[in-house]
């Protein structure tokens, strides 16, 4: 349903008024907002349907040129890693011309559960054909068909997108498998974390620790594959906390508030720990009611085998917490970072209602690491790049993946 007129200019006032109050950047990163929204009100109010009206303020948000600014409502369609647990990259297929490939199939996802492997060329979702330069997007919470092509075979697929349970409406995603870990070698341990789970990633952290304990118990090397994976919670400073043996600092969340009045790093409340139960939460809660500017620092866990001969792989699609990972590993000399920059979008956000169904995601505290820098808008370079190959992942090869393992089997 399209939302009416009036409708239209509530949810215009309100996303004008949230964003001149609540975006983190108080300088709106060099933009005019209220500009911005006189330019583009019109179009807003005058959209000829619904599509339309979300489209023009989808644009509108574009202006400000952060991530985690976004509309949201009871029709949108989701990004292909969120929803399908997949990236894209465009290519020319021998077979199909400029088209879509999947690139990163994280482990347990809908897209490994349905069978496609990275270099499977998209030809269609839900019937309609895709090419770049417009991007795959998918429906959630219902099974979607798609045509993948591997080798010129066109096969149809079908993608089930419901989620167990609506605990992601101001962030709706399908969860892939997190953590898979197992030894390459009898020295080299390889880790794939292809999200980090939940706010605080209590469950995720126990996992990982086990998969330590268990899998990777004798590894002397490591390659942490963070490819592919769009951040989460806090449950990144326990992956950070297995690569340094001592308690440190990684960097701190600043929101509009302290921005504008001035702080003292120093002076924040310090995040060190997860704890192992989720009956802790409440006293957390407690203990950091009200504070959007906090410290975290890693938990001190001691030495371990691998430490200074660690590999990060990431890429173009490695956001949010898995480049606060990447960036504490870089400035602190602890891994050796393989394979493309990172897009730079790491902002903490937070979701509105506005009415009609519709919400809309606002970044609220940007993240500056304890060195002072801020990934937002720049990315991660890495130490050692190495473009993704379609014509290896057509014939089964992983070359990023070789070259991490050979970086690391050299330290």
């Amino acid at each position: 349903m399209t939302p009416s007129k009036s409708d239209r200019a509530a949810i215009l006032s309100k996303i004008e008024s949230l964003v001149q109050n609540k975006f983190y950047a108080p300088d709106f990163n060099g933009h005019n907002w209220r500009e911005i929204v006189d330019q583009s009100r019109s179009l807003v109010l005058e959209a000829a349907n619904r599509e339309d009206f979300e489209a023009q303020i989808t644009s509108m948000l574009n202006k400000l040129g952060s991530s985690g600014l976004g509309l949201l409502g009871p029709h949108t369609k989701i990004t292909p890693r969120n929803a399908i647990n997949a990236s894209f990259t465009s290519v020319h297929a021998p077979h199909d011309g400029l088209r879509w490939v999947f690139q990163d199939i994280l482990p347990g996802g809908v897209s490994d559960r349905a069978g496609i492997h990275p270099g499977d060329v998209l030809i269609s979702i839900a019937e309609q054909q895709i090419t770049p330069p417009s991007k795959p997007a998918f429906a959630m919470g219902k099974t979607t068909s798609v045509v993948v092509s591997r080798d010129g075979e066109h096969n149809q697929v079908h993608l089930d997108l419901h989620t167990p349970r609506p605990k992601y409406k101001d962030n709706p995603y399908a969860e892939p498998q997190s953590i898979s870990a197992a030894l390459a070698s009898s020295s080299l341990g390889r880790l794939r974390v292809s999200l980090f789970p939940g706010k605080i990633g209590i469950d995720f952290s126990n996992e990982l620790e086990a998969a330590f304990t268990d899998q990777l118990a004798n590894a002397e090397r490591l390659v942490i594959d963070l490819r592919g994976n769009p951040g989460g919670g806090v449950g990144a400073l326990r992956l950070m906390s297995f690569l340094t043996p001592a308690s440190q600092p990684v960097g701190y969340s600043l929101d509009r508030p302290s921005a504008e009045r001035g702080y003292d790093r120093n002076t924040l409340p310090r995040f060190n720990k997860i704890p192992r139960s989720k009956l802790a939460i409440p006293l957390l809660a407690v203990k950091f009611f009200g504070k959007k500017s906090v410290v975290l620092e890693t938990e001190g866990l001691g030495s371990r085998r691998f430490h200074g001969r660690v590999v990060l792989l990431v890429n173009e699609h490695s956001t949010g917490a898995a480049e606060m990972v990447a960036q504490f590993a870089k400035e602190n000399s602890l891994a050796t970072i393989v394979g493309t920059k990172t897009p730079g979008h790491l902002a903490a956000r937070s979701a509105f209602k506005l009415g009609s169904g519709y919400r809309l995601t606002i970044p609220i505290g940007a993240y500056i690491s304890w060195k002072g820098t801020r990934i937002e808008g720049r990315g991660i370079d890495p130490d050692i790049a190495v473009p993704w190959s379609y014509e290896d992942a057509r014939r089964g090869v992983d070359n990023q993946l070789d070259k991490a393992t050979e970086v690391a089997n050299a330290l």
